[in-house]
């Protein structure tokens, strides 16, 4: 007897996920039980390095524990380490947004799918796109709270150590921070959700959905911190100045009379740099004009928003097609 023959009329709305969702909750305890660890953990090592850095023997604002105002600057082994830890915290949020997708696509999807075992629940009153609802709409909450808290919290951190003027690695445009900086990080964990969800129903094997959900969300990771910059218009600067407070400098180098674009770069990459007047590469191919392009301090939040739009649209494009897929295979 086929698996629609034994199914009875399955509920619909709202009401009819919460079986599902009950029993996920069940059998997927462990699992949930070690995140929420892990949220206490990523919270509890945060604090704590922020009261290791308020409570270290610094003399100055900026950290140092020399004499202020200086030419020396020499800050305390917690705000170094403390700098060091928080530079990568963006990353930290977009390896823990490729755990879920890996979760997601492979022991909460494809082994079902693999082992048969989706038939008993689908002959249970509950219809396949309610069992892949609720395979999606669970564990995109879950992450959705979960990576809120962590990105506050992670700004909360930060924000005791980025004023300092000799910081390095923590300005807003760093690919180690920036995803971490607000809603973005949240899309990328939806993204994940859905990305498992598609390769566990197009493929419907636990280790390759797996593989599958970790190569395509680190290629659109890798992707977006690459060619960030050009999600938005960029600000020019001409001629020599001073740099904007807090701007991500993109590219630089000199224009010809005719509006040519010559790039510091390629002087760089063709090994034509005179160390003792290193412009003089660039004015002997016509360059007369000095310029910066740059993304001052205010584009952050354009970035983030292009960005996390990009990647919603991505999210609800591969829920969308998740589902036809199991239509197409299950009616």
């Amino acid at each position: 007897m086929s698996t629609t023959g034994l199914r009875t009329r399955a509920r619909s709305g709202p009401a009819a996920l919460r079986g599902p969702v009950r029993v996920l909750l069940h059998q997927h305890r462990r699992a949930l039980w070690a995140a929420c660890a892990l949220l206490a953990l990523g919270i509890a090592f945060v604090v704590g390095l922020r009261i290791w850095v308020a409570t270290s023997p610094e003399r100055c604002a900026d950290g140092d524990t020399t004499r202020c105002g200086d030419s020396t600057y020499l800050p305390t082994y917690a705000r170094t380490a403390t700098e060091t830890y928080l530079a990568d915290g963006g990353t930290a949020l977009l390896v823990l947004a490729g755990l879920i997708g890996v979760f997601v696509a492979g022991p909460l999807i494809a082994r079902e799918l693999e082992s048969g075992t989706f038939r008993f629940v689908w002959a249970q009153s509950v219809s396949p796109a309610q069992w892949l609802a609720a395979r999606i709409a669970l564990p995109a909450a879950l992450v959705t709270a979960g990576t809120t808290v962590l990105v506050l919290v992670y700004r909360w951190g930060l924000s005791g150590v980025q004023g300092n003027a000799n910081a390095y690695g923590l300005g807003w445009s760093e690919n180690g921070v920036f995803p971490a900086l607000g809603p973005t990080a949240v899309a990328y964990a939806l993204l994940a959700v859905a990305v498992g969800a598609l390769c566990a129903v197009l493929v419907r094997r636990t280790i390759l959905a797996m593989s599958l959900t970790a190569l395509v969300l680190g290629t659109v990771m890798l992707g977006f911190g690459k060619r960030r910059y050009e999600l938005w218009p960029s600000a020019r600067r001409l001629g020599r100045g001073a740099w904007p407070d807090n701007a991500w400098n993109i590219e630089s180098g000199m224009l010809t009379p005719s509006g040519k674009e010559i790039y510091w770069q390629d002087c760089w990459d063709a090994g034509r740099i005179d160390l003792e007047d290193p412009s003089s590469c660039l004015r002997n191919q016509g360059g007369v004009t000095e310029f910066s392009d740059y993304h001052p301090a205010s584009h952050f939040w354009p970035l983030q928003l292009v960005e996390t739009g990009i990647l919603l649209v991505l999210a609800a494009a591969a829920v969308a097609l998740a589902f036809r897929l199991l239509r197409r295979h299950h009616g």
